[in-house]
């Protein structure tokens, strides 16, 4: 029955609609965005461990380091195999985090949270972040970062879903939210493991030699089709060893090291920048940076089509850059302009991540861009440590020093104009790749990616 799942019993018929295909990546999508409504049980967790929250948070920062791991070490494995098996391992991963945890909770053992959600729970994010990305990629050569943005946006909306649905278990079920913490982690892992096997079932990859009608890849300055690197041979091993390729990590781990220090600390943030702000309104701000998330996840990839990646993400890292600027100046002003700025910062935060793999798809070609897209996810996981780290340190040590309010990050938005700066360079010196012949054994490959080039 498992043969199912494999790669060649999922190519699609003639005459499947390629737009069948966004909707099986967000369900993957949306369901491993749970993520980022983790904070929802920091609280009741913190009760049920007596521990500190800073323990709890632990879990989330093993998760983001296992998805970046497991998207690097799985993206060769996820180009062989299709996404259809690479949706269900993911699903079945994200699952048993859930159970695994849950069991954690119950018998009161942290490790086991730890196991679960945290190193399970990330093998399942990494190995479901990447799962469609190739995919989408070729049914989509006329519009890659529309189709990426598409499902891609679906892991930033996965909160707004997540937070209200998780506090609902937490009230329904048990007298307090720590006695409900298992029933909700087995109900979500229930959901999130049937919208995933649904997305497996549905995605289907494009015939060889399939495109959409009427399209006919760009013509190069002779007026010829130009060819894709990857049919110049362009492997993930071949790619990790150019510069463009670490010009893009640096990018990528710039652009997510300074968003991610404002999301992590959004609550507090607005809460001491200005007084008055009570719990509820900081939880509300908290949701609207999430809708900044996702929309950029999906308007910007998509403005990249048109305007092309390279500016695009001069707009990230440059605009943003400004954007860090004013908020560190004047910033206490108004509620109403550190809310939009912080907005259009988290939009260039999400949109950075759903513009990456069109970016690589530019300078790679879509042969083995899943497996590069995965090794390039590495810079989540280190941007995922450095942007709290910077900001949490610098606030506790301007705290130790007597200061409060906004002056415990100013420094630290200085220091993330820093940061927009190094990567703003890195992009301007992206260059494309030589142009090369033919490899050696072009005439023997075939358009199966699952066929190894050197």
């Amino acid at each position: 029955m498992l043969s199912f799942l494999d790669r060649d019993k999922s190519v699609a018929p003639p005459g499947y609609s390629r737009w069948f295909i966004p909707p099986a990546a967000l369900a993957v999508h949306l369901s491993i965005g749970q993520v980022y409504a983790f904070s929802v049980f920091k609280t009741p967790l913190v009760e049920r461990f007596d521990t500190t929250l800073t323990a709890i948070g632990v879990v989330f920062s093993i998760s983001i380091v296992m998805l970046g791991l497991s998207a690097a070490f799985g993206g060769k494995w996820v180009e062989r195999n299709g996404p259809r098996k690479a949706m269900f391992v993911s699903g079945l991963f994200w699952g048993t985090g859930f159970l695994v945890g849950a069991l954690g909770v119950a018998t009161g053992q942290l490790w086991l949270l730890y196991l679960g959600y945290g190193f399970l729970g990330g093998i399942g994010l990494g190995i479901g972040y990447i799962s469609p990305v190739s995919t989408l990629i070729k049914w989509f050569p006329d519009r890659p970062g529309m189709a990426t943005g598409m499902a891609i946006m679906g892991f930033g909306g996965g909160a707004l879903i997540a937070s209200p649905l998780s506090a609902a278990l937490l009230e329904r079920f048990g007298e307090t939210p720590a006695d409900a913490i298992v029933p909700a982690f087995l109900i979500l892992g229930a959901v999130y493991l049937t919208a995933m096997m649904l997305g497996a079932m549905i995605v289907k990859v494009p015939p060889p030699g399939w495109r959409p009608d009427g399209w006919e890849p760009p013509a190069d300055s002779a007026g010829t089709p130009a060819a894709e690197p990857a049919s110049e041979g362009v492997s993930v091993e071949k790619a990790f060893r150019t510069r463009q390729f670490w010009l893009l990590w640096i990018v990528l781990f710039c652009n997510v090291t300074a968003g991610i220090g404002i999301l992590e600390q959004a609550a507090p943030m607005v809460q001491d920048f200005f007084g008055g702000v009570g719990p509820a309104e900081a939880a509300g701000y908290v949701g609207f940076l999430s809708l900044c998330n996702m929309v950029g996840r999906f308007v910007w990839s998509s403005t990249s089509d048109a305007l092309g990646r390279k500016r695009t993400y001069i707009g990230y890292l440059g605009i943003g850059g400004l954007l860090y600027l004013l908020i560190a100046v004047a910033g206490t002003n108004s509620v109403v302009f550190f809310v939009a700025v912080t907005g259009v910062i988290l939009s260039f935060y999400g949109g950075g991540f759903a513009t990456i793999p069109a970016y690589l798809k530019d300078l790679f070609g879509s042969f083995n861009v899943g497996a590069i897209h995965g090794r390039l996810l590495t810079a989540w996981s280190c941007a995922g440590i450095a942007g709290p780290l910077i900001v949490n340190v610098i606030a506790d040590q301007q705290l130790a020093a007597g200061r409060s309010g906004a002056d415990l990050y100013t420094f630290s938005l200085y220091l993330m104009v820093g940061v927009m700066a190094v990567g703003f360079l890195a992009n301007a010196l992206v260059r494309p790749l030589p142009k090369a012949g033919p490899a050696p054994e072009a005439e023997h490959t075939t358009t199966d990616p699952s066929r190894e080039r050197v």
